[in-house]
């Protein structure tokens, strides 16, 4: 915003002068709201954190169990003992944090099954595909687990960057946009005042003599 794009006169001024006093109130909201963000991204670092490392491990060892399984089986009898597939229904609740939606798993089934449960022969199953079937089945579980902390944090993180530019925006643009607006228009209007000062001045004096004359 320039002061050329508005005449300096009092009400722009003080629709200015409003401006600046809202915007200096909104760039304190966000940077409340930035701290929060940060705040709740650093009490979620930690266990982000620790379940990223659990996740790590149960990978090392999920995926040399279904190489071994590979290796014994071949990949049409890993199929044909996978089969039927398995569905998975989750209770999921929506929510916000911070004005943020966000969405957190308030139900599931275990997914941790034993030999009986998966409907499978012991006899035709093998160690190494159990092992592999287990190994994947907490897997599994603590994905859907972190899966909402994941998203949170996420999102948590785009809103904090989108806040941190609104904020730059706010207090390096508009903000001094406006002040130089305010500035120049106040000094538009005091030049104004004081040549209309002077114009009363002299036309007094230019008067003056002719009152003593008559």
């Amino acid at each position: 915003m320039s002061t050329r794009a508005l005449a300096a006169t009092r009400m722009n001024l003080l629709r200015a002068a409003r401006r600046l006093v809202q915007v200096t109130r909104g760039t304190g909201l966000l940077r409340r709201k930035r701290e929060a963000l940060v705040a709740e991204l650093f009490r979620l670092a930690r266990p982000a954190a620790d379940a990223r490392a659990r996740i790590a491990d149960a990978t090392a060892r999920a995926y040399p169990s279904l190489l071994t399984a590979l290796a014994v089986h071949g990949r049409a009898g890993l199929r044909a003992l996978a089969w039927p597939g398995r569905d998975l229904q989750l209770d999921v609740e929506p929510g916000s944090v911070w004005g943020i939606v966000v969405s957190r798993i308030t139900g599931r089934p275990p997914l941790a099954r034993t030999l009986a449960a998966r409907g499978a022969a012991p006899g035709l199953t093998g160690p190494a595909a159990a092992r592999a079937t287990a190994e994947f089945e907490r897997l599994a579980d603590l994905l859907l687990e972190t899966a909402p902390r994941e998203m949170l944090m996420r999102r948590l993180g785009e809103a904090l960057a989108q806040t941190s530019r609104q904020v730059n925006t706010l207090e390096r643009r508009l903000a001094p946009a406006l002040r130089s607006e305010v500035t120049g228009m106040r000094r538009a209007l005091d030049e104004r005042e004081r040549e209309e000062r002077l114009r009363l001045k002299r036309l007094k004096s230019s008067r003056a003599p002719a009152s003593v004359r008559s």
